[in-house]
């Protein structure tokens, strides 16, 4: 690394150095690009979606469909402002409040760029930074469904209700996710500061193989994306759960719970709802962008080309380029995947997402323990020898999951007498038609007690009565 990119880096000491008014220029353009990135967000996701649908999409309001959104947030602002009679009123006007707030405090660690001169003052393109910045947006990101929560509570209605435990549950179930893999990097950067582990990326990490794989040497990326790699998928599909982003998107499920835990608002409170989310798309974008992609910091081959890449005001394009990436990811995931199942959801984020971050995190601790250890080549030989013969054991001799038996018509006629309103399987799997059921009835005369099968739309005894 060259002394002109080590100058640009900025440390910890360069905070809290900056004058009253730059202070407040930066408070302003963190709240200005949180409202800006939810209009544009808006306009982004349906033009995009409208494209992979084959639609115009936005075209009317504004050049290429631009003002559309603002017309939108207008026309919500002049809407009636709806307030449930058995609603909480105090708890169901500060539910909004709390998305937007935690959603908003995520910019305020994120590096936007190097050392800067404003107005001939040298200050960092970011708001702050302490030591411990990661665990702030953590806490965000975990106080952010407070609001979801509260607000579906506090409606006094059902499907809010539901919509807010289902909240609760995913931020439970990929909260620990998120978690490891953020540990992941925090054992390969050793510290939990955004400036820092953005400068951590700056250099490729350079690998060495043992005398008996040939000794091969070789250099790779600085991005943790690609040295971190399970760590990475993990926490990327772990944010789109933390977001409630289809195919995540459970708690605002349209066609289960109306709108989830906003169906009561409307009016600036439901536009609030909106911002939160957007701005928690774009933020969890941008972390990812930090924690995994190398930040502010020019690709590869932009680097090699020009020397001055990373320096100026330039790293704010390659920023704002990897989380327009992004971003174009999520909607991308929106326009494609169909909504998962409640049940798949929970199993993906505890049966798949946790066990596996959770063995990475351990192979990862103990490559770290091996390279400040006094090992020589063959014990460390042995000891990845014992880890990798541990692993296919585990996976030879795991219980795979036997599918049980389909009942038979009998079976299902015990199981649900007649006049009994019927109960769909534990596995969720789809019950034969009634078509099917009466074939299999024929087939076997000996159905004593079953009653007739009829078909769909056939009246029965019931409804001749």
């Amino acid at each position: 690394m060259t002394a002109s990119y080590l100058a640009v880096d900025p440390t910890l000491q360069d905070f809290g150095q900056d004058p009253w008014w730059l202070v407040l220029a930066k408070v302003l353009f963190g709240f200005v690009f949180a409202v800006v990135c939810t209009l544009l967000g808006v306009w982004f996701e349906r033009r995009v979606v409208a494209r992979m649908g084959q639609r115009p999409g936005l075209n009317q309001v504004g050049p290429f469909g631009l003002l559309q959104t603002l017309a939108d947030g207008l026309k919500m602002a002049f809407k009636e402002d709806i307030l449930p009679k058995s609603a909480d009123r105090f708890v169901f006007l500060i539910a909004p409040t709390i998305s937007v707030v935690c959603s908003v405090t995520v910019i305020s660690v994120i590096p936007f760029g190097p050392m800067v001169s404003i107005f001939g003052n040298q200050t960092p393109l970011q708001i702050t930074d302490i030591p411990v910045s990661v665990l702030l947006i953590l806490a965000c990101s975990s106080m952010a469904v407070y609001g979801s929560v509260l607000g579906g509570w506090a409606s006094g209605s059902t499907y809010p209700l539901l919509g807010g435990l289902r909240s609760s549950a995913q931020m439970i179930s990929y909260e620990l996710a998120l978690g490891l893999s953020v540990l992941a990097v925090f054992l390969t950067a050793g510290t939990l500061s955004t400036s820092q582990i953005v400068a951590a990326q700056a250099d490729g990490t350079r690998i060495v193989l043992p005398d008996w794989l040939g000794g091969l040497e070789f250099a790779t990326p600085g991005w943790y994306a690609l040295l971190l790699l399970p760590s990475f998928l993990v926490f990327f599909v772990s944010i789109v759960g933390e977001t409630n982003r289809a195919p995540f998107d459970l708690p605002e499920a349209e066609s289960e719970l109306v709108a989830g835990y906003m169906t009561e608002y409307s009016s600036l409170k439901f536009a609030l709802f909106m911002l939160s989310e957007y701005v928690a798309m774009v933020s969890m974008s941008a972390f990812t962008v930090t924690m995994f992609l190398g930040g502010w910091r020019a690709p590869a081959p932009i680097t090699t080309i020009w020397a001055g890449a990373n320096s100026g005001w330039w790293p704010l394009l390659w920023f704002f380029g990897k989380v327009l990436v992004l971003v174009f990811v999520f909607v991308w995931l929106r326009g494609t995947l169909p909504r998962l199942r409640y049940d798949q959801f929970m199993r993906l984020g505890w049966k798949v997402l946790i066990p596996i971050s959770l063995v990475w995190v351990m192979v990862l601790g103990g490559i770290r323990l091996m390279q400040g250890s006094a090992l020589d080549t063959n014990q460390r030989r042995w000891v990845a020898g014992i880890g990798i013969a541990v692993v296919l054991v585990v996976m030879v001799f795991w219980p795979s999951r036997k599918k049980a038996a389909p009942l038979t018509a009998q079976e299902q006629a015990d199981a649900h007498p007649r006049g009994s309103f019927p109960i769909p399987p534990l596995d969720l799997q789809v019950p034969p038609s009634p078509r099917a059921r009466r074939a299999v009835a024929e087939r076997e005369p000996a159905n004593v007690g079953a009653g007739p099968v009829y078909d769909a739309g056939e009246p029965g005894p019931e409804k001749e009565s």
